[in-house]
Protein backbone atom coordinates (compact mmCIF):
# COMPACT_ATOMS: atom_id res chain seq x y z
CA UNK A 1 0.00 0.00 0.00
CA UNK A 2 2.57 2.41 0.74
CA UNK A 3 4.62 2.25 -2.52
CA UNK A 4 1.21 2.36 -4.20
CA UNK A 5 0.55 5.52 -2.30
CA UNK A 6 3.95 6.99 -3.05
CA UNK A 7 3.70 5.83 -7.07
CA UNK A 8 0.79 7.89 -6.94
CA UNK A 9 1.56 10.74 -5.09
CA UNK A 10 5.11 11.09 -7.54
CA UNK A 11 2.70 11.39 -10.62
CA UNK A 12 0.46 13.65 -8.80
CA UNK A 13 3.22 16.08 -8.47
CA UNK A 14 4.71 15.60 -11.98
CA UNK A 15 1.17 16.67 -13.37
CA UNK A 16 0.80 19.50 -11.01
CA UNK A 17 3.93 21.02 -12.30
CA UNK A 18 2.68 20.43 -16.21
CA UNK A 19 -0.84 21.69 -14.72
CA UNK A 20 -0.32 25.71 -15.16
CA UNK A 21 -2.40 27.87 -13.66
CA UNK A 22 -5.95 26.50 -14.59
CA UNK A 23 -6.49 25.54 -10.98
CA UNK A 24 -9.76 23.48 -12.59
CA UNK A 25 -7.72 21.91 -14.92
CA UNK A 26 -4.97 20.94 -12.25
CA UNK A 27 -7.86 19.73 -9.81
CA UNK A 28 -9.27 17.57 -12.30
CA UNK A 29 -5.90 16.07 -13.35
CA UNK A 30 -4.71 15.19 -9.31
CA UNK A 31 -8.03 13.66 -9.19
CA UNK A 32 -7.93 11.58 -11.90
CA UNK A 33 -3.99 10.80 -11.19
CA UNK A 34 -5.22 9.91 -7.21
CA UNK A 35 -6.97 7.19 -8.67
CA UNK A 36 -10.59 8.03 -7.55
CA UNK A 37 -13.39 7.90 -9.72
CA UNK A 38 -15.83 10.65 -9.05
CA UNK A 39 -19.71 10.53 -11.04
CA UNK A 40 -19.64 13.35 -13.58
CA UNK A 41 -21.62 15.12 -10.68
CA UNK A 42 -19.28 15.27 -8.34
CA UNK A 43 -15.87 15.72 -9.74
CA UNK A 44 -14.93 19.88 -10.33
CA UNK A 45 -14.39 20.76 -13.47
CA UNK A 46 -13.95 23.97 -16.26
CA UNK A 47 -17.78 25.49 -16.48
CA UNK A 48 -18.64 25.52 -20.04
CA UNK A 49 -17.19 28.15 -22.04
CA UNK A 50 -20.53 29.61 -23.74
CA UNK A 51 -21.50 33.09 -23.34
CA UNK A 52 -24.79 32.15 -20.89
CA UNK A 53 -22.14 30.46 -18.14
CA UNK A 54 -18.93 32.75 -18.76
CA UNK A 55 -16.77 30.32 -17.87
CA UNK A 56 -17.97 30.15 -14.08
CA UNK A 57 -16.48 27.47 -12.19
CA UNK A 58 -18.50 24.99 -10.34
CA UNK A 59 -18.66 23.63 -6.80
CA UNK A 60 -19.62 20.48 -5.79
CA UNK A 61 -20.93 19.18 -2.84
CA UNK A 62 -23.13 16.14 -1.27
CA UNK A 63 -26.72 16.26 -1.15
CA UNK A 64 -27.96 15.33 1.96
CA UNK A 65 -24.26 15.03 3.59
CA UNK A 66 -23.50 12.39 6.61
CA UNK A 67 -22.46 13.18 9.60
CA UNK A 68 -18.57 13.14 10.02
CA UNK A 69 -17.71 9.93 11.87
CA UNK A 70 -16.74 10.86 15.76
CA UNK A 71 -12.81 10.43 17.17
CA UNK A 72 -11.56 11.88 20.09
CA UNK A 73 -7.58 11.48 19.52
CA UNK A 74 -4.59 13.99 20.97
CA UNK A 75 -2.30 16.19 18.63
CA UNK A 76 1.58 16.02 18.80
CA UNK A 77 1.49 18.91 21.82
CA UNK A 78 -1.02 16.35 23.81
CA UNK A 79 -3.57 18.61 23.40
CA UNK A 80 -7.13 17.09 22.84
CA UNK A 81 -8.78 17.26 19.34
CA UNK A 82 -12.27 16.56 18.51
CA UNK A 83 -15.00 16.25 16.23
CA UNK A 84 -17.73 17.28 19.19
CA UNK A 85 -15.97 20.22 20.08
CA UNK A 86 -15.27 21.16 16.53
CA UNK A 87 -19.02 22.16 16.15
CA UNK A 88 -19.99 25.39 14.42
CA UNK A 89 -16.18 25.51 12.80
CA UNK A 90 -15.79 24.31 8.77
CA UNK A 91 -13.41 21.47 9.07
CA UNK A 92 -10.48 20.10 6.62
CA UNK A 93 -9.42 16.63 7.83
CA UNK A 94 -6.50 16.44 6.00
CA UNK A 95 -4.62 12.98 5.23
CA UNK A 96 -1.18 13.83 4.92
CA UNK A 97 2.51 12.35 5.39
CA UNK A 98 5.87 13.77 5.50
CA UNK A 99 6.91 11.48 2.59
CA UNK A 100 4.04 12.63 -0.06
CA UNK A 101 5.44 15.46 -1.78
CA UNK A 102 2.15 16.58 -3.06
CA UNK A 103 1.61 16.87 0.83
CA UNK A 104 4.23 19.19 1.67
CA UNK A 105 3.40 21.18 -1.69
CA UNK A 106 -0.22 21.66 0.06
CA UNK A 107 0.86 22.58 3.42
CA UNK A 108 1.57 25.87 2.94
CA UNK A 109 -2.36 26.59 1.61
CA UNK A 110 -3.21 24.79 4.99
CA UNK A 111 -1.40 27.32 6.42
CA UNK A 112 -2.60 30.35 4.92
CA UNK A 113 -6.07 29.17 5.14
CA UNK A 114 -5.85 28.38 8.86
CA UNK A 115 -4.41 31.99 9.26
CA UNK A 116 -7.21 33.43 7.30
CA UNK A 117 -10.08 31.89 8.71
CA UNK A 118 -9.06 31.30 12.12
CA UNK A 119 -12.36 31.90 13.54
CA UNK A 120 -14.53 29.87 11.34
CA UNK A 121 -11.90 27.04 10.00
CA UNK A 122 -10.20 24.02 11.42
CA UNK A 123 -7.63 22.36 9.85
CA UNK A 124 -6.34 19.25 10.90
CA UNK A 125 -3.98 17.17 9.75
CA UNK A 126 -4.15 13.40 9.89
CA UNK A 127 -0.04 12.05 9.97
CA UNK A 128 -0.16 8.61 7.19
CA UNK A 129 3.72 8.23 8.91
CA UNK A 130 4.85 5.15 10.45
CA UNK A 131 7.61 7.38 12.09
CA UNK A 132 7.38 8.43 15.70
CA UNK A 133 5.46 11.46 16.23
CA UNK A 134 8.43 13.23 17.66
CA UNK A 135 9.72 12.92 13.92
CA UNK A 136 6.45 14.12 12.38
CA UNK A 137 6.44 17.32 15.05
CA UNK A 138 9.56 18.13 14.39
CA UNK A 139 8.78 18.26 10.63
CA UNK A 140 5.71 20.07 11.35
CA UNK A 141 7.49 22.75 13.67
CA UNK A 142 10.07 23.13 10.81
CA UNK A 143 6.98 23.67 7.94
CA UNK A 144 5.35 26.12 10.40
CA UNK A 145 2.09 24.53 11.03
CA UNK A 146 0.01 26.15 12.49
CA UNK A 147 -3.06 23.74 12.89
CA UNK A 148 -3.24 20.71 15.37
CA UNK A 149 -1.87 17.54 13.86
CA UNK A 150 -2.58 13.96 14.92
CA UNK A 151 -1.49 10.63 14.07
CA UNK A 152 -3.90 8.90 11.88
CA UNK A 153 -4.82 5.10 12.56
CA UNK A 154 -6.28 2.12 11.16
CA UNK A 155 -9.89 2.44 12.63
CA UNK A 156 -9.79 6.45 11.79
CA UNK A 157 -8.90 5.59 7.80
CA UNK A 158 -11.79 2.57 8.00
CA UNK A 159 -14.44 4.96 9.47
CA UNK A 160 -13.80 7.60 6.63
CA UNK A 161 -13.99 4.70 4.37
CA UNK A 162 -10.15 4.60 3.62
CA UNK A 163 -7.76 6.48 2.39
CA UNK A 164 -6.47 5.43 -1.00
CA UNK A 165 -4.01 8.35 -2.08
CA UNK A 166 -2.12 11.55 -0.55
CA UNK A 167 -3.08 13.55 -0.07
CA UNK A 168 -6.91 13.22 0.93
CA UNK A 169 -9.18 15.75 2.45
CA UNK A 170 -12.57 15.39 3.80
CA UNK A 171 -14.08 18.94 3.92
CA UNK A 172 -16.90 18.86 6.75
CA UNK A 173 -19.56 21.70 7.28
CA UNK A 174 -20.26 23.65 10.89
CA UNK A 175 -23.10 21.28 11.57
CA UNK A 176 -20.79 18.57 11.43
CA UNK A 177 -21.53 17.02 7.95
CA UNK A 178 -18.98 15.53 5.40
CA UNK A 179 -19.98 17.44 2.01
CA UNK A 180 -16.68 16.71 -0.01
CA UNK A 181 -13.85 15.02 -0.62
CA UNK A 182 -10.51 16.05 -2.17
CA UNK A 183 -8.14 13.52 -3.22
CA UNK A 184 -4.75 15.15 -4.94
CA UNK A 185 -2.69 18.44 -5.41
CA UNK A 186 -5.33 21.57 -4.65
CA UNK A 187 -4.08 24.94 -5.99
CA UNK A 188 -4.86 27.48 -2.93
CA UNK A 189 -8.09 29.24 -5.13
CA UNK A 190 -9.66 26.05 -4.84
CA UNK A 191 -9.98 25.96 -1.63
CA UNK A 192 -10.63 29.28 -0.48
CA UNK A 193 -13.59 29.44 -2.60
CA UNK A 194 -14.72 25.91 -1.04
CA UNK A 195 -14.08 26.91 2.28
CA UNK A 196 -16.15 30.41 1.45
CA UNK A 197 -19.10 28.59 -0.27
CA UNK A 198 -19.22 26.01 2.97
CA UNK A 199 -19.51 29.41 5.13
CA UNK A 200 -22.12 30.71 3.57
CA UNK A 201 -19.97 33.19 2.02
CA UNK A 202 -20.20 34.68 -1.49
CA UNK A 203 -18.04 33.20 -4.19
CA UNK A 204 -17.80 33.14 -8.01
CA UNK A 205 -18.84 29.94 -8.65
CA UNK A 206 -21.96 27.83 -9.54
CA UNK A 207 -23.21 25.59 -6.50
CA UNK A 208 -24.43 21.93 -7.87
CA UNK A 209 -25.08 18.66 -5.58
CA UNK A 210 -24.24 15.08 -6.04
CA UNK A 211 -25.59 11.97 -4.17
CA UNK A 212 -22.78 10.34 -2.63
CA UNK A 213 -22.03 6.68 -4.48
CA UNK A 214 -18.91 6.12 -2.74
CA UNK A 215 -17.51 9.48 -4.08
CA UNK A 216 -16.99 10.24 -0.16
CA UNK A 217 -17.71 7.31 1.79
CA UNK A 218 -17.07 4.19 0.09
CA UNK A 219 -19.96 2.47 2.14
CA UNK A 220 -22.26 4.27 -0.25
CA UNK A 221 -20.96 2.16 -3.56
CA UNK A 222 -23.77 0.28 -2.79
CA UNK A 223 -26.11 3.05 -4.03
CA UNK A 224 -24.19 3.48 -7.65
CA UNK A 225 -25.70 2.33 -10.62
CA UNK A 226 -22.72 2.62 -12.84
CA UNK A 227 -18.92 1.31 -11.71
CA UNK A 228 -15.65 2.82 -13.22
CA UNK A 229 -14.54 0.05 -15.95
CA UNK A 230 -18.25 -1.96 -15.88
CA UNK A 231 -20.33 -2.42 -18.77
CA UNK A 232 -23.87 -3.49 -18.18
CA UNK A 233 -24.51 -2.85 -21.05
CA UNK A 234 -26.76 -5.28 -22.31
CA UNK A 235 -28.12 -6.29 -19.30
CA UNK A 236 -32.36 -6.21 -18.53
CA UNK A 237 -33.28 -3.92 -15.35
CA UNK A 238 -33.50 -6.91 -13.07
CA UNK A 239 -30.22 -8.49 -14.59
CA UNK A 240 -28.24 -5.11 -13.61
CA UNK A 241 -30.14 -5.52 -10.46
CA UNK A 242 -28.27 -9.03 -9.82
CA UNK A 243 -25.04 -7.76 -11.04
CA UNK A 244 -25.11 -5.02 -9.02
CA UNK A 245 -26.09 -6.83 -5.69
CA UNK A 246 -23.50 -9.44 -5.98
CA UNK A 247 -20.86 -6.80 -7.05
CA UNK A 248 -21.56 -4.98 -3.50
CA UNK A 249 -21.66 -8.40 -1.80
CA UNK A 250 -18.64 -10.57 -2.95
CA UNK A 251 -15.40 -9.49 -2.17
CA UNK A 252 -12.23 -8.53 -4.60
CA UNK A 253 -9.28 -10.77 -4.01
CA UNK A 254 -6.39 -8.34 -4.65
CA UNK A 255 -5.87 -7.46 -0.83
CA UNK A 256 -7.79 -4.36 -0.60
CA UNK A 257 -10.76 -5.92 2.24
CA UNK A 258 -13.04 -4.07 -0.32
CA UNK A 259 -16.51 -5.40 -2.32
CA UNK A 260 -15.91 -5.45 -5.85
CA UNK A 261 -17.70 -2.72 -6.31
CA UNK A 262 -15.86 -0.45 -3.00
CA UNK A 263 -12.49 -1.31 -4.93
CA UNK A 264 -13.97 -0.47 -8.03
CA UNK A 265 -14.50 3.17 -7.46
CA UNK A 266 -12.12 3.39 -4.83
CA UNK A 267 -8.93 2.70 -7.26
CA UNK A 268 -10.00 2.22 -10.75
CA UNK A 269 -7.04 1.08 -12.03
CA UNK A 270 -7.22 -2.82 -9.77
CA UNK A 271 -7.24 -5.50 -13.04
CA UNK A 272 -8.00 -7.80 -10.80
CA UNK A 273 -11.41 -6.31 -9.62
CA UNK A 274 -12.00 -5.10 -13.13
CA UNK A 275 -11.60 -8.46 -14.23
CA UNK A 276 -14.27 -10.68 -11.56
CA UNK A 277 -16.74 -7.61 -11.86
CA UNK A 278 -17.05 -8.00 -15.72
CA UNK A 279 -16.89 -12.05 -15.61
CA UNK A 280 -20.04 -11.42 -13.44
CA UNK A 281 -21.80 -9.26 -15.75
CA UNK A 282 -21.04 -11.98 -18.41
CA UNK A 283 -22.34 -14.58 -16.56
CA UNK A 284 -25.41 -12.78 -15.50
CA UNK A 285 -26.34 -12.05 -18.47
CA UNK A 286 -25.90 -15.79 -19.87
CA UNK A 287 -28.36 -16.19 -17.19
CA UNK A 288 -25.92 -18.42 -15.20
CA UNK A 289 -25.84 -16.05 -12.15
CA UNK A 290 -29.32 -15.76 -10.16
CA UNK A 291 -30.42 -13.13 -7.13
CA UNK A 292 -28.63 -14.11 -4.09
CA UNK A 293 -30.55 -16.25 -1.43
CA UNK A 294 -30.49 -13.87 1.53
CA UNK A 295 -29.11 -10.42 2.67
CA UNK A 296 -27.24 -12.49 5.35
CA UNK A 297 -25.73 -14.81 2.31
CA UNK A 298 -24.47 -11.82 0.96
CA UNK A 299 -22.65 -10.17 2.86
CA UNK A 300 -20.92 -12.87 4.53
CA UNK A 301 -18.26 -13.01 2.69
CA UNK A 302 -17.30 -9.53 2.95
CA UNK A 303 -14.74 -8.84 5.39
CA UNK A 304 -14.71 -5.28 7.65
Amino acid sequence: MRMTRMNIVASIALLALAAGTAFFVLHAVAVARAGTKRSPSAAPTLANSSAQTQDVPVLYFAKDPEPAPPFLARDLSGNVVSTAALKGKVVLLNFWATWCGPCREEIPEMIKLQAQYKDTLEVIGASEDEAAPEQVAKFAKRAGINYPVIMSSAQLEREYGRVAALPTTFVINADGRVVQKNVGVYPFEFYDMEVRSVMGMPVTARIETFKDTGQIFLKNAARANELPGVSFAGLTPAQKKIALHRLNAQSCTCGCKLTLAECRINDTTCPISSGIANKIVREVAQGRLQPMASTAKATSGNPR
